[in-house]
């Protein structure tokens, strides 16, 4: 099967076509114990290890027919241009704050002297200060020297799921929580702009990195072509989720209504992915505390295109029921929502489900309870290792951007 657009997403579960991945590198080793909470990691993985895995899962992707596409190759392509290359640094500088101009010259010299492969590594893992020892210091250099970077590293960047998102045939390139992660869409921005794969296909921007509040992929469901679920969480703002329904009535997508699911502003939750993932065309992964009675805005467009907001109370089994049209929904607990099993397996992201097919998921080996309940119910499984990726608190759908899926 074959688009006209390299971004094509319908749905969770229609067969997956085409992924970006980012495979972990030297951003990893980066983390100290005095970092992890500013760079939003509750434990540091080993670097050799999270590759293997990283490496496992891609290859499993990979013998399912799926293409898998490196988030480093598609920037590098992207900058071949020197201007193009000499843009993205001076926006990385501005994004990373570095406004001391001695600073951002011996930086720009640094990177200078760098191929573009390198460049990119570099910026995304972090630059220590010993690797430029005579660089001028400012003031504030001084007043926080014993401080070990000069640019933070971006550990983050393998849930590739987060700083963008294909939504029908747009995506949205994502104002970030956090000031830690917002570097991240500065290379889906330049791919989409100069990656010679998407720079002359028009892609409708859906949601921009400058606007004022946060969105991130994580809290973006497409439940069909017409339908999609999108959280309100400690990551993504209610006015985001207004303005991003905004856009895309007004992009002739095929989606007619948002649901905002208003879920609790706590790291347990996250993103509304974290809690609950689409498997099959009437089975979803769920954390059991989101079952409800939830609080959900049904947001549509009206025939003289203003939107209408309608609050409504009811199950997450309700909710599916009536804006799917189905009249059998199978909500799979995490664990089956054991005391002991359930909170285990959630935390480390038994939810967090990517499908590659309809009835077909990626899982991790850890959560070994959810996985037997799953086959249990016919969902099939690919069982990927999971000791040191899941220490950043995000599982197989986290770690994924779909591109193009075939429609079901």
């Amino acid at each position: 099967m074959s688009y006209d657009n390299p971004l094509h997403v319908t749905s969770e579960i229609g067969k997956l076509v085409s992924v970006i991945l980012h495979r972990p590198s030297a951003e990893i080793e980066n983390l100290t114990p005095n970092l992890m909470e500013k760079l939003l990691f509750d434990e540091i993985p080993y670097l050799k290890e999270a590759i293997r895995e990283h490496d496992y899962f891609a290859r499993t992707l990979k013998e399912q027919g799926v293409e898998v596409l490196y988030l480093q190759d598609l920037v590098v392509e992207a900058i071949e241009d020197r201007k193009v290359r000499e843009a993205l640094i001076k926006d990385f500088l501005n994004e990373a704050r570095i406004y001391d101009e001695r600073m951002k010259y011996a930086l720009l010299e640094y990177f200078d002297n760098k191929d573009d492969g390198m460049l990119i590594r570099k910026m995304m893992s972090g630059i220590r200060k010993n690797e430029i020892p005579n660089i001028a210091k400012s003031l504030a250099y001084l007043v926080d020297e014993t401080y070990p970077f000069i640019l933070d590293p971006m550990p983050n960047l393998y849930f590739t799921r987060d700083p963008a998102a294909t939504i029908g045939n747009g995506i949205t390139i994502n104002k970030m929580r956090t000031s830690t992660r917002n570097r991240e869409t500065l290379f889906m921005k330049y791919i989409i702009e100069y990656n010679p794969r998407f720079k002359d296909s028009d892609v409708p921007i859906l949601y921009n990195r400058n606007e004022k509040t946060s969105l991130e992929g994580g809290d973006t469901l497409i439940l069909n072509k017409n339908v999609l679920a999108i959280g309100i969480s400690e990551r993504s703002e209610a006015h985001s989720v207004e303005t991003l329904a905004k856009n895309i009535f007004n992009s002739g997508q095929s989606f007619h209504t948002i649901l905002a699911f208003n879920i609790p502003k706590k790291r347990a939750f996250m993103h509304l992915d974290t809690v609950f993932t689409m498997i099959d065309y009437n089975k979803f992964t769920i954390h059991h505390e989101i079952e409800g009675p939830l609080t959900v805005y049904s947001i549509t467009k009206e025939k003289d295109d203003s939107i209408k907001i309608t609050e409504e109370k009811a199950t997450l089994q309700e909710i599916l029921k009536k804006y799917l049209g189905l009249t059998d929904i199978t909500l799979i607990r995490c664990a089956g929502g054991d005391k002991i099993d359930g909170p285990r397996e959630q935390w480390n992201d038994g939810s967090n489900t990517l499908a590659i097919a309809p009835g077909e998921v990626v899982v991790y080996s850890r959560n070994y309870v959810t996985n037997r309940i799953l086959n249990e119910n016919g969902v099939k499984t690919h069982v990927i290792h999971s000791s040191e990726l899941s220490r950043g608190r995000g599982g197989p759908r986290c770690m994924s951007m779909p591109i193009i899926r075939e429609d079901i």
